[in-house]
This record gives structure tokens, sequence and C-alpha cells, in this order.
């Protein structure tokens, strides 16, 4: 999962809706990644790799001793990853200058005006003003996105053409601007009832919208960009192995929450998770897995996912960056003032509580979340790695051999996404959201309790 965008994701919560979109993983759906950070790709270093992913698994997996890749997909993980490091570094100074133009352009100062001047009404108002602005910082951003999908071809993890590309876009186009309509108008509305409590008050109202939005994706979201058919009727031997772990995980999942994902039509990537909660809550598989992985090794996905519902990461991931965001909303409160001050009137931006002070306070915000990068993505690191002893503990006398199996398909996740065997430490510390494969193969094939007559920590 992106720290930034995460962030960025709880103040627009479109944001949270379209990680097909965003190229990550968003905070409420922790799926089992290669490790590395899941920004965009920018142009290959030396290299041009056009090979596909590999072909399916055997029916019996080489035993693992520890992470490798053959030479020339080391050579592409390896370059692949350098290009996600640079990426994500010029991204966040891509953005800012965006943002820099909107309001150097007087762009978000003329759709204000064009806003006040057709309705009287803030909330009309907000209709009008809100999309214009989205959209334009959205397709001045547009060619990262391109960028992103065009190396993701290149590199063999993307098949998605470019016409079903941009309509993906175009819907997430859609659905951001309608969440982000109402919380802007809302925003300005706190900002204007209360002038000096605006960035607590705001952060209260916008998160109850964050647990409606992530009730509502597995529903309403998610099948406007894959197809999503009962497992039971794609896999029933698969189903009935998930609901063994299900029942040991101690977790009401019933087969009838249990779904495949048509992902094969867009990406390589293998991948199963659990989103939602309540009575969205399910588990979902994609079809790349079940091609490329065995059932045990697809349990085991599915044991690293449950992990994160059993060990409560979801609430404690949302409250934690919900804090931050509390944190990042004070900071703004403290500095747009001072940035309005020296540089409002050549923007031609009236004060906090204009409309088009928008750019301001997603430039801030963007600011202090990079600022803050390394902290977001040790939490989830740390959770993660959690998941993964879960994952481990759960399927422990549930599937012969657990700990190769949990080796094999870190192996297997590596191969198909291409995690780099020798990532940069730097890289790590800033944006990686999971530990490097190397260091997952290698604790799945050490951690063992029980032969030293323990039990696991978190599955007795």
């Amino acid at each position: 999962m992106n720290f930034r965008n995460i962030l960025l994701m709880i103040f627009i919560l479109a944001f949270v809706l379209v990680p097909s979109q965003r190229g990550t993983v968003a905070a409420p759906r922790a799926a089992l990644q290669a490790g590395q950070q899941p920004a965009p790709a920018a142009a290959p270093a030396s290299s041009s790799p056009t090979s596909t992913a590999p072909e399916a698994q055997p029916a019996t997996p080489q035993k693992i001793t520890k992470y490798m890749l053959p030479p020339e997909r080391y050579q592409k993980a390896h370059n692949l990853a350098k290009i996600h490091f640079r990426f994500a570094l010029i991204s966040f100074v891509y953005g800012l200058i965006v943002l820099w133009l909107v309001l150097r352009w007087k762009l978000a100062a003329k759709y204000r005006t064009v806003a006040e001047s057709k309705f009287s009404k803030r909330f009309l108002q907000a209709v009008i003003f809100s999309p214009l602005v989205m959209l334009t910082i959205d397709i001045l951003e547009l060619p990262t996105g391109i960028y992103q999908n065009w190396v993701s071809r290149q590199y063999g993890l993307s098949v998605q053409g470019w016409g079903s590309w941009f309509w993906d876009w175009t819907k997430g186009e859609i659905v951001e601007v309608i969440i982000a309509t109402i919380l802007i108008w809302l925003l300005y509305a706190v900002i204007r009832k209360s002038p000096r409590r605006w960035w607590f008050y705001f952060w209260l109202v916008s998160l109850p919208i964050l647990l409606v939005v992530f009730f509502l994706q597995p529903l309403v979201i998610d099948p406007l960009f894959h197809k999503f058919e009962p497992l039971a009727q794609k896999d029933p031997a698969l189903t009935e192995s998930l609901e063994k772990l299900v029942q040991r995980a101690g977790q009401n999942i019933p087969p009838e929450r249990m779904f495949w994902m048509n992902a094969s039509e867009k990406t390589t990537a293998v991948d199963a998770y659990v989103t939602g909660f309540g009575a969205s809550k399910r588990i979902v598989v994609l079809d790349t897995t079940i091609a490329k992985a065995t059932t045990p090794q697809i349990v085991y996905v599915a044991g690293h996912e449950m992990g994160h519902y059993v060990l409560g990461h979801i609430p404690k991931l949302l409250g934690f960056f919900a804090l931050l965001l509390l944190v990042f909303l004070y900071l703004i409160f403290r500095s747009i003032g001072w940035v309005l001050a020296r540089w409002g009137a050549k923007w031609e931006v009236r004060g906090v509580d204009d409309w088009a002070s928008l750019p301001v306070f997603l430039l801030l915000l963007s600011v202090y979340s990079f600022v803050a990068s390394p902290i977001g993505s040790a939490f989830s690191r740390y959770t993660e790695h959690q998941a993964d002893q879960y994952g481990l503990e759960v399927t422990h006398g549930l599937t012969p051999d657990s700990s190769q199996v949990a080796a094999q398909t870190f192996q297997l996740l590596g191969d198909v996404d291409l995690g780099d065997p020798d990532p940069n430490p730097v890289d790590v510390f800033l944006f990686y959201s999971h530990p490097p494969i190397p260091d997952r193969v290698q604790f799945a094939l050490t951690y063992d309790p029980w032969s030293h007559g323990q039990t696991g920590e978190f599955v007795k």
C-alpha cells in the first residue's frame, strides 16, 4: 500500500476506491504483494524487456532454500525496482509541479469565479468547482499513469489494452469526482463555520465517510473494474480448503462470500485478499493465482490475508493513518495562512475559505505525507510481517510442510511480480509497504517454534 496515496485517499476518499488506477492497494485491502513499493514506473534503464510472466507452476513446486531468480529475470527485477524508486521521487516532485501550475495559471481562481457566477448556494458552487479542479489535476497527472501502464506492459506485469485502461481511468474519475465534490463541500463548510477548529472538525466528519466507503467498496466499486463470480462454481476444491482455513481462524466467511476475480484480462499478478467488513467481508482469489499457484499456496495467501483481520490490522492501520491525517491537517492549518499571505494575491486566492485554496491544501498535504512516508511504510511492513507469521501459524498442521509452502508462495510471488532480490535499503526505508521478498522467504523457512515444543504466537 502506498503511504502517500493512503493519506491523500483519506482526504479525497475517491482515491481509496480505485486501486487499479492508483497503482496501489488501498488501506482496507492489504494484499500480499511482492514487497517493493507499488509506485508507477518510469522509463526503463538500459534494457527494454518485453517478456511476459513465467509459465504456470508445476504440480510439485521446486524446494526453496532462499529467494533466487534466473539471471535474466534477476536483472529485470533489479531494473524495475530502480525504476519504481526513481519514479516514487519523480512523481512526488511532478505532483507538486502540477498543483503549482494550477495555482500559477490561476485555474483554481477561474473555476471558483465560474462557480460563484452560476450559483449562490455553496453546494451548487462545489458541484461546479470540484469536478473542474479535480479533472484538471488528474489530466495533468495523466502522463504518469500512462507511463505506469506502459512500463508494466513492457515488463510483462500488465496485459491490459489501452482502450480498457482508459475506460478504467474514466470510471475512476467519475467515482472520484462524486466523492470529492461531497468532501470538498464539507471541508469548506467546516472552514467557514469554524475558522480556528476546522482541521479537527473536518477530520471527524471524514472518518465515518471513510468507513462507509470501506464497507461499500467490494459491493459497489470493485465490480466496476473487475468481474466477480462465486468461487464455489469456479473451483469447488479450493473453496473447501478455504472453508477449513476460515474455520481454523475462527472467522465467519461462508462459501457464498468467497469470490473468483477475472484479473487475467488486465494483469499477470498473483494475489488473493480479504476485503470489506461485516456483511461486505469476503475472500477474493484472482484467476491468475488459481492458474499459477497450487491449492496449498493459495491457502497460505488467504491465511496471510486472514491475519490482517484476526490481528486487527485493518482498524489499526485506519486509526494510525487517520491520526497522521489529523496531524497533517493541523500542520496545514498552521502553515496555509503563511503561504496565502505570501503568494495568495498572486494566485488570486482570497483566503483559506476560498474554493481556490484547494490546490494549496493538496500541495501541503503532499509535502507532509511524503516527509512522513518512512513512518507509514515502517508501520505497514510491521503489520505485513505479522500477517506472514499468522499465515504460517494458521496453516501449520493444516498444510503439510507449511513453511516450505509459504517459501514457495513468496518465490512464486517474487518471480511473477519481479520482486527485487537485492533491494536498495533507502528504497525499503522510504517506500516498501511489505518486507522484501528475500526476507519473507527466509522468515518462512526459519520460523518454527513447534520444533522446540512451543506454540505459535497468534494461533495456539
